[in-house]
């Protein structure tokens, strides 16, 4: 008796390898944008990091340049993390300063930034001066903070 090949017998078997691929194929590319939304939102943060870092450095430099008013920089000078209090500074430069710093930052406020103007008591020429800029980005809970610390010399 002679066995008959049956030639029907794979029938299908490129629509299921097809099948396969499309879903391997997309798994990847959902894996890709996921991945570049994650970039997108890493760059975010890492711009605004950076114009923080800048609106510190701003500042600063300011102050260097300004050394005989150095303490009429002090802004909102206490409180902690990024709920501050105090007065505001009455000096043109914090003042454009900080109009700065909201207009760059999402979630920043004038109140939320603070420039410290303090005299170590080791050297009373030198002032310390410590400022931080805060935010909050958008859909975020979280605030975000830089801080940026000096030693000016009088």
């Amino acid at each position: 008796m002679k066995h008959q090949q049956h030639p029907f017998k794979q029938q299908g078997s490129v629509l299921l390898e097809a099948l396969i691929s499309i879903l391997i194929f997309s798994i990847g590319i959902l894996g890709l944008v996921a991945m570049q939304a994650a970039a997108i939102k890493n760059s975010i943060d890492a711009k605004y990091r950076s114009d923080a870092s800048y609106l510190a450095n701003q500042v600063i430099a300011q102050m260097w340049v300004d050394r005989a008013n150095i303490d009429s920089y002090a802004h909102y000078p206490t409180g902690t993390s990024c709920t501050f209090s105090g007065s505001a500074s009455g000096n043109a430069h914090v003042t454009s300063w900080a109009a700065q710093a909201v207009a760059l930052l999402p979630g920043a406020a004038s109140n939320k930034t603070q420039i410290e103007v303090t005299t170590p008591v080791s050297t009373p020429d030198t002032r310390q001066v410590k400022v931080t800029v805060c935010w909050k980005s958008p859909q975020e809970t979280v605030t975000h903070n830089f801080v940026a610390t000096a030693h000016i010399n009088q």
